[in-house]
């Protein structure tokens, strides 16, 4: 990939700030959308929720990446937090794609964040990108963050949705909160154990979206997930073995609606999600196996 102008959303979050590493360790020019006063000519002003962004900012840009959201696992899911992760997806999505698809010289590219959520409820069935959404509440959020960039879409440019899985990570996401609990020894499987969860080492994740955007043949849905998801309760056994813990705790299901309350329904789910369109495209990982991607992450 050449050296290019890549607007990228979100970039102080887990994967935004890996990417954006990334990309200018390469040479590549990273233009952080930001929701306070610009700092320097390295950022464009945006507000995601009332849907504004400074337009003038992104001309002349080749890519844009949009990461940004209000985390989904970060309060209890009430109506109005819930109201703040779709708005905050949707809004600015669909804020993005209308400047970029007005531009006089859109981007090449245009990549959206999506989640795995899009599937809701798998149970042990595998699926890919040609399954259908699910039901729930992330099914259908994530089918309207999709929805929303459909400007950048009828303009012409091409449009990539990263449909991503559980970040293996110890800088945030689900894998921040747990690395610490293993490490203490308080690590155990939730619930029965038996529900598949779908993850990338962050390594492959900030390697896939690059992948993506250099790729001019390919566009719609990616699933970023490794190509062996694994049972809460294997991926339990992974940390124990890896970190050289105990795993004796567990947290009944019954204790984690109590604690969670709706948001409990996602983290018992299983979603046994598999990247089909990213191997067919060539793409290779780095760390395929649960027990690389921990060790990835330390």
């Amino acid at each position: 990939m050449e050296p290019s102008r890549i607007v990228v959303a979100g970039a102080s979050g887990l994967i935004g700030s890996a990417l954006a590493r990334s990309l200018t360790a390469d040479g590549h020019e990273v233009v952080r959308l930001v929701r306070r006063a610009p700092r320097g000519p390295g950022e464009v002003r945006w507000d995601p929720e009332r849907g504004r962004v400074d337009a003038a900012g992104l001309a002349g840009c080749d890519a844009v990446v949009n990461l940004a959201g209000a985390g989904v696992g970060d309060r209890r899911w009430t109506a109005a937090y819930k109201a703040r992760v779709r708005d905050s997806r949707v809004h600015g999505t669909a804020a993005l794609a209308r400047a970029v698809a007005a531009l006089d010289r859109p981007p090449e590219v245009f990549v959206n964040g999506s989640a795995i959520g899009f599937y809701g409820e798998t149970g042990e069935h595998p699926v890919d990108e040609s399954a259908p959404a699910g039901t729930g509440f992330l099914p259908g959020l994530c089918v309207e963050w999709e929805a929303a960039a459909a400007p950048a879409e009828e303009a012409g440019v091409r449009t990539v949705f990263t449909r991503t899985g559980l970040v293996v990570a110890r800088g945030g996401g689900a894998w921040g909160r747990l690395f610490p609990l293993f490490r203490a020894g308080l690590g155990g499987r939730l619930g029965d154990g038996r529900q598949y969860w779908s993850f990338v080492a962050l390594h492959d994740e900030v390697a896939a979206i690059r992948h993506l955007l250099a790729r001019a043949d390919l566009s719609g849905p990616f699933n970023l997930t490794a190509p062996q998801p694994r049972t809460n309760r294997e991926i339990t056994e992974a940390m124990g073995r890896v970190l050289h813990r105990p795993t004796l705790f567990a947290v009944p299901a019954p204790v984690l609606r109590t604690v969670l309350g709706e948001m409990a329904g996602d983290v018992l789910g299983s979603a046994r999600v598999l990247p089909a369109r990213l191997l067919e495209s060539g793409f290779r990982f780095a760390f395929p196996e649960i027990d690389g991607a921990i060790r990835a992450a330390l």
